[in-house]
């Protein structure tokens, strides 16, 4: 620390220990107020971009559609066959169940839909002979064949083989909800364009306090829905094989498989960093302080984000095992720093050891803060908010980790009594002298090595992906994995995607592609005025079965699937007149079903319903989205106004896609700013350049193996980047401040390598150990994505230790940034 701060902070907290820990309890207890106000947010819209259009036209699609994603999916698939007496019996009582759970008022099954079956029936009298198994006596043999041969009900609410039924459950909507939504993003978009009036910004306050109100309601309506759903489901698994889908589902079982992860592995994680910290140590002070300041910088955190109403999402549920690295570092190394003036002066008292520990750890642990700050901070150049939010958390974080470490470490220090006096093994750490007789040894292996391995990392990082499936996020084992499997092969795929095709708006003339009178060969294209014209049927008949012979989609229902009904039911296709009366031929309560989300009149739309098979080996939402664009604007002749792709797949890969440009990209920056901070803390270009090349080639190595292995980049995963720079950093610094104190004592650059190696390097090596063995239970989760989380951040660890401890100290040996080497044993480079 400079000597006006070190004095500042001599005469406050190391001069009134208690009054400092009394300050950071009063602290600590009003977080707590507000730490009940924590929560996680899981809805789709903590997914995507931050003012991606594409949100707001997917809002708009549905209203204008009158349809909605907020459903469940039942599957249900009994021992023998479907059609009989007992299985369906058995369908009626969970039916009925399900609909007894409070907030479900709506359901489709085979058992209520219109079988629209009858020798006698046209498209005239179909209101005459509409029939459903609930209401009429119909033969099973009839039902069977009415619901297998209806282009509507096939492949999703009964499959191909006739052995498996889908129950669907809509989930209530609130239209205050998407009220209070639209105002806030309208004054929220005044505010950033023109600002807001004193009156304008009340309202924009209640607005939002509202919002959060109905939000926070409208989630735990929905979890404790699909508790109960769950709860019903498990009277009837005895007897069938039933799973539950659905988006809403996904949501939920990825936010609660990230809960249990948060407790069951919190406490895991907790376990192991305190039988790690008893090998090392061997003092139950140090064990308890690291985790006295870790639980205060948690907990103070946690109530800050309870005060703002701060939501943490999937992408940010990791922040507090990263704080929990970061605050242990920090910890860890005062620790050691302590214990090394301990035994070099064994009749120092208690305030001189506190002192010359703080004196010598303010600094560098001050600019490992920094230099962390700007690794996480280069998540705000995001376009996802979750994302954007987790690096503004992460800093939040970190900064009153760095607060709790230099306030209650030290005080605690000032009132217990000198510690034991540390053994002579002390100094003596054989792993990282290993690694010092390694750098002086192997020159020439050490600097090959790391060029050998940039160039593989470099191949690595160039095949990166975002492209990701959520059936990959869950393990083979897991209800939900299955579940999506069964519907995606039985009941017509899971993640939703809609196409919507819009006519052209113009006069009515002839839309001339051409002028027959300069190419006489040309036929101009006349304008579709109707999709219940002749014209309009064929185009949406083409689109709809181009659509079908996609690999990668799953079930596909349209304006199309109901003409063709209509044509069934006619038996024959329909004339003109019949196409345009099509809209007016079926009951109200039919248009609902068939026309209504697949077509608007007055907009004068069409809407295209596609269920994405998430289990495809095939599955590439980017080129598959622009494969259909490209399609219809290419070969069918679509204008490319005229052609739009929404839905909760759309927002996803926006969001994937999103990750990959501004993320990866932006790495590049991220580097120069900190070679930037270098500068400053260093005060020297080659001491800057050498300290970079470790945390470039730490943070390629991470990403390059995710690259060789094919694990692309998602949600979580993209945060590793960060992780490794924010971890590598840490290292860096601590062993660039030690080497340039160890340098200053004799000039000996070798023989200063050496004692950082048993000084410093004991820090980094314990810490690392510490967190390395700490998340490596993280593999046990069922959720993949807190996998890929623990694995390479143990990965990225060790990655950094050894770059920290051989790459680093061999590039300050050759280039002798610090000046002429006074050793014996002069190094020739």
């Amino acid at each position: 620390m400079g000597n006006r701060l070190f004095h500042l902070y001599d005469r406050t907290v190391l001069s009134h220990p208690v009054l400092t820990l009394l300050l950071v309890l009063i602290a600590a207890v009003i977080a707590g107020l507000r730490l009940d106000q924590f929560r996680l947010d899981a809805s789709p819209d903590t997914l995507v971009m931050e003012g991606d259009e594409s949100f707001e036209y997917y809002q708009q699609t549905y209203q204008r559609f009158e349809t909605t994603d907020d459903f469940l999916v039942v599957s249900y698939q009994p021992e023998g066959e479907l059609f009989s007496d007992d299985a369906l019996n058995r369908l009626e009582q969970l039916r009925d169940d399900l609909m007894a759970v409070e907030g479900i008022d709506e359901s489709n099954s085979i058992l209520n839909v219109p079988l629209l079956h009858s020798p006698d029936m046209t498209l005239m009298t179909v209101s005459k002979h509409m029939k459903t198994l609930d209401g009429d006596d119909v033969p099973l043999d009839t039902a069977r064949k009415a619901l297998m041969e209806n282009p509507l009900y096939q492949n999703m609410l009964v499959s191909e083989d006739g052995t498996t039924t889908a129950i669907q459950l809509l989930l209530p909507t609130d239209e205050r909800y998407y009220e209070l939504r639209d105002r806030r993003d309208a004054l929220q978009q005044k505010e950033s364009d023109q600002g807001l009036s004193e009156a304008e910004e009340s309202e924009l306050s209640q607005v939002l306090a509202d919002y959060r109100q109905r939000k926070e309601a409208l989630n735990a309506q929905q979890d404790r829905i699909i508790r109960d759903v769950r709860d019903v489901l498990a009277n009837y698994g005895d007897q069938a094989r039933i799973h539950l889908g659905g988006v809403p589902m996904i949501v939920a079982d990825m936010m609660a498989f990230v809960e249990s992860d948060l407790v069951t592995f919190g406490l895991g994680v907790l376990a192991f960093i305190i039988l790690m910290l008893g090998i090392i140590f061997r003092q139950p002070r140090w064990v308890l302080l690291p985790l006295l300041c870790c639980a205060l910088t948690v907990w103070l955190t946690l109530g800050y984000l309870g005060w703002t109403h701060w939501p943490v999402t999937v992408i940010s549920s990791n922040f507090v095992s990263l704080l929990l690295i970061i605050t242990m570092s920090l910890t860890i190394h005062l620790i050691v720093r302590h214990r090394e003036y301990q035994q070099v002066q064994p009749d120092a008292n208690r305030y001189q050891l506190v002192a010359e520990t703080v004196s010598a750890m303010g600094r560098p642990c001050f600019y490992m803060v920094i230099t962390t700050v700007v690794a996480f901070g280069s998540l705000i150049f995001s376009s996802i908010r979750p994302v954007i939010d987790f690096g503004l958390m992460m800093t939040v974080g970190i900064l009153i980790g760095y607060a709790v470490v230099f306030l209650v470490l030290p005080a605690v220090l000032m009132l217990l009594p000198r510690a034991a006096q540390p053994g002579g093994a002390l100094h003596r750490t054989p792993v990282t002298e290993y690694l010092a007789r390694v750098t002086d040894n192997y020159r020439g292996t050490i600097l090959a090595f790391s060029a050998a391995l940039a160039v593989v990392c470099a191949v690595g990082v160039s095949w990166l992906s975002v492209e990701n499936r959520f059936i990959d996020y869950f393990k083979s084992d897991t209800e939900i994995h299955q579940g999506m499997v069964v519907i995606d092969q039985k009941l017509g795929g899971t993640t939703p995607l809609d196409v919507i095709i819009s006519l052209e708006q113009n006069d009515g003339a002839p839309t001339e592609d051409c002028d027959p009178f300069v190419d006489p060969e040309c036929e101009p294209r006349e304008q579709i005025d109707s999709f219940f014209s002749t014209d309009g049927a064929e185009l949406v008949k083409t689109i709809h079965d181009f659509l079908d012979e996609q690999p990668q989609t799953g079930k596909v229902i349209s304006l199309a699937t109901t003409i063709r009904l209509a044509e069934r039911v006619n038996q024959g296709k329909l004339n003109p007149l019949q196409l345009g009366l099509m809209g007016r031929a079926f009951p109200e309560d039919l248009q609902g079903l068939l026309l209504d989300p697949y077509v608007n009149e007055e907009t004068g739309e069409a809407r295209f319903s596609i269920r994405l098979i998430e289990s495809s080996p095939e599955l590439n939402r980017d080129a598959l989205f622009e494969r259909i664009r490209s399609h219809l604007t290419g070969e069918i002749g679509l204008e490319d106004e005229q052609v739009n792709l929404t839905g909760m797949a759309v927002l996803y890969n926006n969001m994937l896609q999103s990750l990959f440009s501004s993320q990866i990209k932006t790495l590049g920056a991220v580097f120069l700013a900190i070679m930037a901070m270098f500068l400053v803390l260093f005060r020297s270009l080659r001491v800057a350049v050498v300290a970079i090349v470790p945390n470039l080639l730490a943070a390629g190595t991470v990403l390059g193996i995710m690259g060789l292995m094919g694990i692309p980049l998602d949600m979580m995963t993209i945060t590793v980047a960060a992780i490794t720079v924010g971890i590598a950093v840490d290292d860096t610094i601590h062993y660039i401040y030690r080497f340039r104190e160890e340098i200053h004592r004799d000039g000996d650059y070798q023989a200063a390598m050496h004692r950082s190696h048993q000084t410093i390097g004991r820090a980094m090596l314990y810490t690392s150990l510490t967190i390395i063995v700490g998340f490596s239970i993280l593999a046990l989760s069922n959720f993949i994505p807190t996998i890929y989380f623990g694995v390479f951040t143990g990965l990225a660890m060790a990655i950094a230790l050894l770059g920290a401890l051989t790459l680093l100290p061999r590039l300050l040996l050759m280039v002798k940034p610090f000046g002429p080497d006074q050793g014996a044993a002069t190094e020739n480079g």
